[in-house]
C-alpha cells in the first residue's frame, strides 16, 4: 500500500522547544454520550495516555451529556500551573463541533483565567498514524473473525468481531 503524507510527520518533535516545560496543559475533548460506560471509556484512554505521554497537565473532557466539561478540565489544568490550555478534539476530522461549539466552550473557560493562553487543535484526522490504525484495526478484526486472533479491548466479550 502507497502511503501518502497527509499531516504532520510521525516523528515530529511533540511539543515546539517554545512550549516545552510543565506550564501546558491539555483537555482532550470528546463529543460525550448519555452512556456512563461510552464517557468512561474516553476518561480511562486520556488516564492511560497521560501515564505514557510525557505532558504533566492532562484532563479528560466531554464537549455535552457528562461532566468533566471543557471547562472544568481547563480549571483543572490552570489549577494544576498550566498558563497556555491547548484543548484537543478527540474527533476523526473537522465539523460544527469543531469549527464552533468546541472554540466557543474554550473561549468560556479561557475568559475566568485572565493570562491564560489557549489553542483548539486540529482533529485527528485526516493523518498518516490514523490511517496505519485503520489498516491494522480491520486486519486485526479480519484475523479475530478467522480465529487466527484474539478478541481486542473494544470488541472483547461482545462477539462482533465475526463474519455474518
Amino acid at each position: 500500500m502507497a502511503r501518502t503524507t497527509i499531516g504532520p510527520s510521525v516523528n515530529a518533535s511533540p511539543l515546539p522547544p517554545r512550549f516545552a516545560g510543565p506550564t501546558i496543559g491539555l483537555v482532550v475533548v470528546d463529543h460525550g454520550s448519555r452512556r456512563d460506560e461510552s464517557n468512561r471509556r474516553h476518561e480511562e484512554a486520556v488516564a492511560a495516555w497521560r501515564r505514557h505521554s510525557g505532558f504533566p497537565i492532562v484532563e479528560p473532557a466531554h464537549m455535552e451529556f457528562a461532566e468533566p466539561s471543557v471547562g472544568s478540565a481547563f480549571d483543572a489544568c490552570v489549577a494544576a500551573g498550566a498558563s497556555t490550555v491547548v484543548v484537543a478534539p478527540y474527533f476523526l476530522g473537522p465539523g460544527r463541533h469543531w469549527d464552533r461549539d468546541v472554540p466557543a466552550l474554550a473561549a468560556d473557560a479561557a475568559a475566568r483565567h485572565s493570562g491564560v493562553r489557549y489553542l483548539v487543535s486540529a482533529p485527528l484526522g485526516p493523518h498518516e498514524v490514523l490511517m496505519r490504525l485503520l489498516e491494522l484495526r480491520v486486519a486485526h478484526c479480519l484475523g479475530r473473525a478467522s480465529g487466527d486472533l484474539p478478541e481486542c479491548e473494544s470488541c472483547g466479550g461482545t462477539s462482533r468481531c465475526s463474519l455474518r
